[in-house]
């Protein structure tokens, strides 16, 4: 019996929900006929897959060695799908975007609208994700591009730098030091009352590694995992935050504290899979984040 792209699938599914019949309704098939076909596929391949004798399904040895390399068909397969339905001149075409959760606060609305202008019939699924869950997606072949901060990538992902993203001490129109010109001692930050993203968020960690280099330990009075929600406490509150100047800049109910020594700058970088098709969508994007990271105030 030849090998069918079903017979992948259906492998696939098991092996994921480790139960025939969870992966049966997973597929909208019946579990008989899943089992059925998972057996034909394990008589052609003289070999057993699946070790069916406890509770769970799983694979067996030969089971995993067979499933990375199906895995990988599946995915070459959606890729060569993809490059066959690819416009080049962009009058039809998608694109799989996703950006870690502090660029939604202020760099989706600018950068899709510079790309939606310019490509109006080009759809973008836009996702919002921690980057290591990107890095991981994108060598899945389950987005086209990512766009997160500069540093040590998974092998197999590539990186473009765009912008250099700096942050800054933030308070409110009622704080103390609203107004302050002259740089904050970082030491200062022990009697102050900070509002900070929660510790899921990657910003949070290239703000607390700061604080640890130069040994402050303000009091963290609110932990949110929203930008937004910060920007709020601190319109409100004698509470101090963190934020990217670019967030600052745009709310003239926020005022910038300097601090010394300031937060060190990163790197905002566009990622992709290294061996992934690039699809024109997928150029054409890149062409717009550079241009539109170029203008940017304070950019050369």
């Amino acid at each position: 019996m030849m090998v069918e792209l079903r017979h992948l699938r259906y492998l696939l599914a098991v092996a994921e929900h480790a139960n025939f019949t969870r992966a049966a309704e997973a597929l909208h098939i019946s579990q008989p006929t899943l089992s059925q076909q998972v057996k034909q596929l394990e008589r052609s391949l003289k070999v057993q897959l699946l070790d069916r004798s406890g509770r769970t399904v799983r694979l067996t040895d030969a089971g995993e060695a067979y499933v990375h390399y199906a895995r990988r068909a599946l995915q070459d397969l959606a890729a060569a799908e993809r490059a066959v339905l690819d416009v080049q001149d962009l009058s039809r075409g998608s694109l799989r975007l996703a950006m870690t959760p502090t660029f939604t606060a202020y760099l989706v609305g600018p950068l899709v609208e510079a790309f939606h202008r310019r490509h109006p019939a080009i759809t973008l699924e836009l996702r919002e994700m921690t980057q290591d869950h990107i890095e991981s997606a994108l060598l899945a072949d389950e987005l086209d591009l990512g766009i997160a901060f500069g540093g040590p990538h998974l092998p197999g992902i590539a990186a473009t730098a765009l912008f250099t993203e700096t942050l800054g001490l933030v308070v409110g129109t009622e704080h103390p030091h609203a107004g302050r010109t002259q740089a904050l001692p970082i030491s200062a930050l022990n009697d102050l009352q900070l509002a900070l993203l929660s510790s899921d968020f990657a910003t949070r960690g290239h703000i607390d590694a700061h604080f640890g280099r130069h040994r402050v330990s303000p009091h963290i009075a609110v932990e949110a995992n929203s930008l937004n929600a910060l920007t709020e406490i601190v319109r409100r509150t004698p509470l101090a935050t963190v934020l990217p100047d670019a967030i600052t800049h745009d709310h003239p109910h926020l005022h910038p504290v300097p601090l010394d020594p300031p937060l060190p700058s990163r790197t905002v970088t566009l990622l992709r899979r290294e061996t992934a098709y690039r699809s024109a969508a997928a150029h054409a994007f890149t062409r717009v984040a550079r241009g539109w990271a170029a203008e940017r105030p304070g950019e050369s």
